[in-house]
């Protein structure tokens, strides 16, 4: 832990202290060095001791640790070409701004203890809300951060008040402590209650259709380091805190769980959809987002060995493949200054490498075999057809839109003849090659050895 917690701790300090010419060089290359120590987290999956009485990891945790961990460095190679430009001061308010809300995600996904979650849980969304009105460049910002703020806290005060009553009842928050004495429990009303209460703060996080209206709006409005942290790293949090609630409770709530499985398997069908329709394109990714989530909720509620399995893989995947997607659609909109795919197409004209990059990520995203995509949404779906047979139209109907609309991206924003006003753009640099291939080639290692995310 010591490896992880002493270089972030450095990674602040440098912000606050290097000298501007050589800020970003300096800390791309701490967040690379992260990144790297951070592979140790891959050797002790299995049999990992407690740090101690509020820390732990295990087989849940550390992939999306390291996921987390790798995914700074990115995040600050992505916003340099934009960010460069401004004072000095907003230049280290923004990278210790970024790295503050890697640290707390860190620590939520660490903590053994219930409450340091719940804290953690709610301290990642200040440095969120920070990046998406203060470095938002539309002017609809301020009200994604309401959006955002409200959503979230409408969700965390009943998670707060389930976490009051286990305080209450159970005279421990400990995570090794609750799963014994919860596994004794009873479907009583109140025990319902709590039940309810705990995931719906996870579900408003993930988000579940119907509770998505902050995501799309949060995404649009947040500048490229948010959008990837947010697809990335703090959607997980949701199924991150479902995974762990799940293995808390007995068999005996897996009833409860019906109606809000049956309808995590709509709103995939129902966000697949919407994807279809969209003129803009990181709202276009954003809604795919939400369409993957809703099988991550779905698998995670059924609390089976290929279910789990299958949604730790999906997140996984998903925050790399996601994260690029958002990488290309800022690298046009730097060039062209506009998101909307009716003024992006052609684009392949000009940019043939970054054509070849939109093709991966695009048949990433839409499962092609052998991608990790397709592994986890395998691995759900086919829990999801043990669990009952009629889901096999809603899944086959989803399969089809998500391949409609994976392949409608890729040709509205490269094919075709490219508008007028797109005759004279610069060519893509090495920096953006570069942070396009730390998103991709983990995702090809994975395909080549996918116990890694298991």
């Amino acid at each position: 832990m010591l490896m992880i917690s002493i270089p972030f701790a450095l990674l602040l300090i440098s912000t606050l202290l290097t000298p501007i010419k050589r800020l970003w060089e300096v800390t791309t290359a701490q967040s690379l060095a992260i990144a790297a120590a951070s592979m140790m987290w891959f050797c002790v999956q299995s049999s990992y001791p407690n740090l101690n009485a509020y820390l732990i990891i295990d087989e849940i945790s550390s992939p999306l640790l390291i996921l987390t961990c790798w995914l700074t460095a990115p995040t600050l190679i992505a916003s340099q070409s934009k960010l460069s430009q401004e004072p000095p001061s907003r230049q280290r308010i923004y990278i210790f701004t970024i790295v503050l809300l890697q640290v707390t995600t860190l620590l939520a996904f660490l903590a053994d203890n219930m409450m340091l979650f719940f804290i953690m849980f709610e301290a990642t969304m200040i440095p969120t809300l920070i990046i998406i009105t203060r470095w938002g460049a539309q002017k609809e910002r301020m009200m994604a951060g309401t959006y955002l703020l409200f959503y979230t806290l409408f969700g965390s005060m009943a998670l707060l008040t389930a976490l009051l009553y286990f305080n209450e009842t159970f005279g421990s928050l400990s995570l090794s402590y609750l799963k014994g004495a919860l596994t004794e429990s009873h479907t009583t009303a109140c025990m319902q209650a709590w039940w309810a209460a705990c995931f719906l703060a996870f579900l408003v996080k993930m988000p579940l259709y119907g509770l998505h209206l902050w995501l799309p709006k949060a995404h649009v409005e947040a500048p490229i380091a948010g959008s990837m942290i947010l697809a990335g790293t703090l959607l997980k949090l949701g199924g991150y805190g479902i995974l762990r609630m799940g293995f808390l409770v007995n068999d005996s709530f897996l009833p409860l769980a019906t109606p809000l499985i049956i309808f995590s398997l709509f709103g995939v069908l129902l966000s697949a959809a919407l994807c279809s329709r969209q003129t803009d394109l990181k709202s276009l990714i954003a809604f795919s987002s939400v369409s993957h989530m809703g099988l991550v909720i779905a698998a995670s509620m059924m609390k089976t060995e290929w279910s789990i399995a299958g949604s730790m893989v999906l997140m996984i995947s998903h925050g790399l493949i996601s994260s690029a997607l958002f990488c290309l659609a800022n690298t046009l909109y730097e060039r062209t200054h506009t998101r909307t795919l009716m003024l992006l197409q052609g684009s392949q004209i000009f940019f043939p490498l970054m054509a070849a990059w939109w093709l991966l990520s695009s048949l990433f995203n839409m499962a092609l075999p052998p991608s990790p995509n397709f592994i986890g949404e395998m691995l759900i779906l086919t829990a999801v057809f043990q669990w009952s047979k009629l889901t096999l139209i809603i899944a086959g109907l989803s399969i089809i839109l998500t391949t409609s609309y994976s392949l409608y991206l890729f040709w509205s924003s490269q094919r075709e003849y490219p508008p007028s006003h797109t005759k004279s753009l610069p060519p893509m640099q090495t920096r953006e090659h570069i942070l396009l291939a730390l998103h991709i080639i983990p995702a090809i290692i994975l395909v080549m050895k996918p116990g890694l995310m298991f």
